[in-house]
């Protein structure tokens, strides 16, 4: 199903390669993408092994690839190919929501929930030419890696929220509650997960409810039912058995402070 020759435009300059195992899916893929100035050639592919023989043929700019796919499925891929000499941009195409986090994990440059629309896959391709166009200096990816973005859904548009603008984040059942300073964005990730993927970011768990980013804690307050934690004039609790461990972090990032 693979497109050597796919349509070439007189202005594009992307080489894309749109990998979906369900020809309908694929096919509307496809004629978005071809209708774009941007793309310059576009190849197909129906599975993992396909995309790979095409990739392996000729150099691509970006992957739109979807998640679930019979045999070696879109996450499972997009890892194969971050080991790449010269990796492609990275674009998820998929119906379900619950991967979003593991893709933004994986580098993705965009996240499209089906089913597709123009404007969102312009948009894709924008952010796709903004990651490309901007010199891989060993300095710009460390930054990349050290503030990871975070899928978030706004009237229908998903956009990207640094993980830096975060100042703490909130249980809701399955879900987690990412607070910033000018309002709250729910995700579809669990606070569990959060904690265990960011704590090397500085990011610390005080309650079973609550993660606070541990330099943005004004204050530590003991109050008649225990202690709480103010992060922008707002109180969060801290729960007895998280309550010496946070002491001891403060305490250790307070010294590293005075020793700089």
């Amino acid at each position: 199903m693979s497109e050597r020759g796919g349509a070439v435009s007189a202005s594009g300059f992307l080489r894309v390669l749109a990998v979906d195992d369900e020809p309908p899916a694929l096919d509307e893929l496809a004629y978005h993408l071809r209708s774009d100035p941007r793309v310059a050639r576009l190849h197909t592919a129906g599975d993992a092994t396909e995309a790979l023989r095409v990739l392996r043929d000729g150099d691509v700019d970006v992957v739109f690839l979807d998640i679930r796919m019979p045999g070696l499925d879109g996450m499972e891929l997009a890892r194969v190919l971050r080991r790449f000499a010269r990796p492609p941009a990275i674009v998820f195409v998929t119906a379900y929501d619950d991967g979003a986090v593991d893709a933004f994990d994986l580098g993705a440059t965009d996240y499209v929930r089906k089913p597709v629309r123009a404007e969102r896959l312009a948009e894709s391709l924008r952010r796709v030419i903004g990651s490309r166009v901007v010199p891989s200096h060993p300095a710009a990816l460390a930054r990349a890696e050290e503030d990871p973005t975070i899928p978030i859904e706004l009237a229908g548009t998903t956009r990207m929220l640094p993980r830096s603008a975060v100042r703490w984040v909130e249980a809701q059942g399955d879900y987690a509650r990412l607070h910033t300073a000018d309002g709250s964005h729910l995700v579809r990730v669990s606070l569990a997960t959060l904690a265990e993927r960011w704590a090397d970011a500085g990011f610390v768990r005080i309650h079973r409810s609550y993660l606070v980013q541990l330099k943005l804690i004004a204050e530590l307050r003991l109050v008649n039912s225990g202690y709480v934690v103010v992060i922008d004039s707002t109180e969060l609790p801290v729960s007895r058995r998280h309550t010496r461990e946070l002491k001891d972090k403060l305490v250790r990032a307070a010294k590293q402070d005075w020793n700089r």
